[in-house]
């Protein structure tokens, strides 16, 4: 009886420590966030290229002015557009939950949604500066080796992302993490469980201290010759103005 009751607790502290060696998800999101976002406000370049079929159809320049909330873990953003010469200076704002487009040829405002396309794929919730973890709940489904995009096989830790606040972009996300948890592929889904779009991370390199993704390649879901590009550069620290952040103030914001 001895015997057995030792082989117990022996049992039970070998399935103790496994459970605990598990990784927690929730932190795994938060450090992919580190990795996808810088901590203090900045400014970055924003490229968007659509593609149909192979062809380039449609291009957007943006600048984007990120910094975390003081209420939040969440960012605010002010997004210029810098091309093309039709839409330059024409501003979109994501502050907490809301979002504005603002158009300086007629000073109009009017509300918008993160979920609105933008250009191909892209949507104004995927090019503003998000935290997922605060957004979403993770899941660890398991571990995968998938291709990347750079056609590379990747090991990777598999999260399932289920929108935890109203606001989130998308209803729910598979998320793919290498072993340090930088983001390689997502799937984004609808309410209805249709997928809407695959996105790969790539082209990693240095910004503002942390190895990064410069590029994302978005596929839609039901078209899958239809590509848009996202390329990001010039990342710098910047002293966002809390003005910039109230659409009262849209006319007096000026970019050096």
């Amino acid at each position: 009886m001895k015997r057995v009751l030792i082989q117990l607790i022996v049992l039970l502290s070998i399935c103790g420590a496994a459970i605990a060696a598990q990784p927690d998800p929730q932190q795994m999101l938060k450090a992919c966030d580190a990795i996808r976002n810088p901590a203090r406000p900045f400014r970055l370049k924003t490229e968007l290229v659509e593609y149909r079929d192979g062809k380039q159809v449609a291009s957007n320049g943006l600048e984007v002015f990120s910094k975390l909330a003081a209420d939040s873990d969440q960012y605010d953003n002010l997004i210029r557009f810098v091309a093309p010469a039709r839409d330059l200076n024409k501003l979109m704002l994501k502050a907490g939950r809301d979002m504005w487009f603002y158009d300086p040829n007629n000073k109009a405002s009017i509300r918008t949604s993160p979920q609105q396309r933008l250009l191909g794929q892209v949507s104004n919730g995927d090019v503003v500066t998000t935290n997922l973890s605060h957004d979403y709940s993770a899941v660890l489904v398991g571990d995968e080796d998938i291709q990347d995009g750079e056609h590379q096989i990747c090991h990777c830790h598999k999260l399932n992302l289920t929108q935890s606040v109203s606001e989130a972009t998308y209803a729910r996300i598979e998320l793919w993490l290498n072993p340090v948890n930088a983001p390689i592929k997502a799937y984004f889904y609808t309410e209805s469980g249709r997928l809407l779009k695959t996105a790969f991370y790539r082209r990693y390199g240095e910004a503002l201290g942390v190895n990064r993704p410069t590029e994302i390649v978005i596929i839609d879901g039901l078209m899958p010759t239809w590509v848009t590009l996202m390329r990001f550069s010039d990342y710098a620290w910047y002293d966002v103005p809390d003005s910039w952040l109230r659409p009262e103030y849209f006319s007096s914001v000026k970019v050096e």
